[in-house]
């Protein structure tokens, strides 16, 4: 049931954000469509195993994290930093099953997966502040480099 809410937030968040949203959105709705379609076509070869380093989720896991990473870098957008932050996390739950096989296998499970509850409220607010920004502005910047300077510099003598 857990994870049946998780996928119906979500695909409402990448709705939003493919439908509504700006260039960062929808590049971050494109990355959590990509991160549970490989999820999925995971769990149809592999069994989820938590007693163990689970390399499929991280090499998903490491997709996500260096995807927001980029997209945090090149958006003009706050919101990325947080979904980078929020990718990161799951790695370091692989890290500590790496260093450490005595860590019960649900503790891994959570701190794998408890971070991605939060990437569905943020994907739509981050959208909704978007539309909020054009409708208050006519305009909204999506990548670094994109805005216009209001005062060109000039040569001087």
């Amino acid at each position: 049931m857990r994870i049946a809410a998780f996928l119906i937030l979500m695909l409402v968040a990448i709705g939003y954000a493919l439908r509504r949203g700006g260039g960062p959105e929808r590049a971050m709705a494109l990355i959590a469509a990509t991160m549970i379609a490989s999820d999925q076509a995971l769990h149809l070869l592999v069994p989820p195993e938590y007693a163990s380093l689970d390399v499929g989720h991280l090499a998903i896991d490491l997709f996500g994290a260096s995807s927001t990473m980029f997209l945090a870098l090149i958006a003009y957008r706050f919101w990325p930093m947080i979904a980078a932050a929020l990718h990161i996390l799951p790695l370091l739950a692989h890290l500590s099953r790496y260093l450490d096989f005595a860590l019960h296998p649900a503790a891994y499970l959570i701190m794998q997966v408890s971070s991605s509850w939060l990437v569905p409220p943020l994907l739509i607010a981050a959208t909704w502040q978007h539309r909020q920004r054009i409708s208050r502005n006519g305009s909204d910047p999506s990548w670094r480099g994109s805005l216009r300077r209001s005062n060109p510099p000039t040569a001087s003598a």
